[in-house]
């Protein structure tokens, strides 16, 4: 397995090829090692077009949403931002290399675990994953200017929106358990503005204001 190979070509076909377009986000998949957060007996899977089961009913996520949620957040790297759904921290790495500092949250204990320990070997310094109910945002270190959230809600949970700075994003799959529509609102004065980006399937938000 030529990880490098299999990275760059997943860059270029899987990336480049449907869209993704932010030079920063393209470099960060670029280098993200994603075959350290996949299992290791599915490693060979790693740059697949696809999601990788991880246990406890969760996925890393394809290569083309982690990098279609990053880029929508238009990131500039002076950031703060809540990752909802750390599962094996993967798209944490990815975010880490585009802000200045990622909060992720994750409800399972042994996905949260597993990732912080996998995100701390790898040198991700600028990564804390903490494990709790991602649904309703985490208001010791809001606001933020960018909020992603990696499983599908029934509708975007108000605390989440709360919590953006003026300005700030949020990006998440808003629909049913089967269907989503990918939606980014933003925090303006007296409104949240969304728009729909595209089709996704998602495994279902679990929390307060999950399913």
């Amino acid at each position: 397995m030529n990880v490098e190979h299999d990275r760059g070509e997943m860059v270029a076909l899987q990336l480049r090829s449907r869209g993704i377009r932010d030079p920063r986000v393209l470099e960060a998949m670029a280098t993200v090692p994603r075959e350290c957060f996949v299992p290791d007996k599915d490693r060979w899977r790693a740059y697949l077009d696809e999601p990788v089961p991880i246990g406890s009913g969760q996925t890393v996520s394809q290569p083309y949403m982690v990098a279609r949620m990053a880029e929508l957040l238009e990131l500039t790297g002076s950031e703060k931002v809540l990752e909802i759904g750390a599962g094996s921290g993967y798209s944490a790495a990815v975010l880490s290399r585009l802000a200045r500092e990622v909060i992720a949250l994750e409800i399972l204990p042994e996905l949260a675990g597993r990732a912080q320990d996998v995100l701390a070997r790898l040198g991700y310094s600028n990564v804390i994953v903490i494990c709790g109910d991602g649904s309703v945002g985490y208001e010791p270190d809001a606001p933020y200017e960018g909020i992603t959230v990696a499983a599908a809600a029934p509708v975007a949970p108000r605390e989440l929106l709360l919590q953006l700075t003026p300005g700030g994003r949020l990006v998440i799959p808003v629909g049913s358990r089967e269907e989503q529509e990918l939606f980014v609102y933003r925090r303006e004065p007296d409104r949240f503005p969304g728009s729909p980006a595209g089709g996704c399937r998602f495994v279902p938000l679990r929390g307060a204001r999950g399913w």
